[in-house]
């Protein structure tokens, strides 16, 4: 059993309506039914009536309800009192930031900041951007760091997550070179010679983003899919190999372009942007309700640190 099967469940008992638990908990519909289906399974009871309308608990389900909340409860404790031991600093900022962020972007945004602020002392978890968002509505990190397009936005509640646009990131596509420094491979290939692709697995957030370029090609590129992964890094290295094309993000292959053993498919300027480039904002956010009720040392250290963080981070884009 998973603990998310458990939150799962108190959301549809909560909300009695499976599309808007889905939506509450940043998955898909279908994927939210089948966790709510296992946990039935590892149980061995059903524990929703689904032929009523809106859905409600079955007998089974009311009572294990109340379980679910103590076995919630007890969880969250064992969590706090492993944080509370974890770190004697509570100065200490905890970030939750997607794979490829977390090795290029954030780096270097970092040490900026720190020109302002001097030292920080801060924990990273890398995660994929799922993982990343669950990690601030559950209360796992301080500052979620993310990319953001309108065609997959990020279902956080305005009115409690504050967020602030960090910059842009350029996404298209690349090749190994030639000897006479052409790209060995180009979209959009033909029926007769596809160009081997080296794509995301499936869900993967940048894997959306290259699904919503190629679905807005003139016309469809012939791809042979010869490997994938859900790791930027990992892709580039297979297309620093010459084993075909893969799109990525431009902080992770800004130092390769320049020396030559990248190009870029979509250049700027060049025929082929307006299909094969797109543009994502990174965003920064924070839960505006932590810590609001802060009553002891470590709550008002940990407030008072990411507060003056935000400020920062705030006045540094003001110039």
């Amino acid at each position: 059993m998973e603990i998310k099967w458990l939150e799962d469940f108190v959301s549809l008992a909560k909300t009695n309506s499976f599309s808007r638990s889905a939506e509450l908990r940043h998955v898909t519909q279908p994927a939210f039914s089948r966790r709510i289906q296992s946990l039935e399974a590892w149980l061995g009871s059903e524990l929703i009536d689904r032929s009523s309308y809106p859905t409600r608990l079955t007998a089974a389900g009311e009572v294990f309800y109340e379980q679910a909340l103590a076995l919630l409860s007890q969880a969250q404790e064992a969590r706090a009192l492993l944080r509370e031991q974890r770190s004697a600093d509570h100065s200490v900022l905890d970030f939750a930031v997607p794979h490829t962020l977390s090795m290029t972007f954030f780096p270097r945004w970092l040490k900026a900041l720190e020109k302002r602020l001097g030292l920080l002392r801060s924990r990273l978890r890398a995660l994929n951007v799922h993982d990343a968002a669950m990690s601030l509505t559950d209360g796992g990190c301080d500052l979620l760091m993310c990319y953001y397009h309108p065609s997959q936005p990020l279902q956080l509640d305005a009115a409690r997550y504050e967020m602030i646009v960090l910059g842009s990131e350029r996404f298209s596509p690349y090749s190994a070179p030639t000897p006479q420094k052409r790209a060995r491979f180009k979209l959009p290939g033909t029926p007769d010679a596809p160009v081997p692709y080296l794509a995301y697995t499936a869900n993967a957030y940048l894997g959306r983003m290259a699904d919503l370029l190629m679905g807005g090609a003139p016309s469809p590129p012939h791809l042979d899919k010869v490997y994938e992964t859900d790791m930027a890094e990992a892709l580039k290295a297979m297309v620093l190999a010459g084993h075909g094309v893969a799109f990525l993000p431009e902080s992770a292959v800004v130092d390769s372009v320049a020396r030559g053993e990248l190009v870029d498919l979509a250049p700027s300027g060049g025929k082929a942007v307006a299909p094969w480039h797109l543009d994502m904002e990174i965003r920064l956010y924070r839960d505006r309700l932590a810590y609001t009720d802060a009553s002891n040392r470590r709550e008002l250290t940990k407030r008072d640190a990411v507060e003056a963080f935000w400020q920062a981070v705030r006045d540094q884009l003001k110039g």
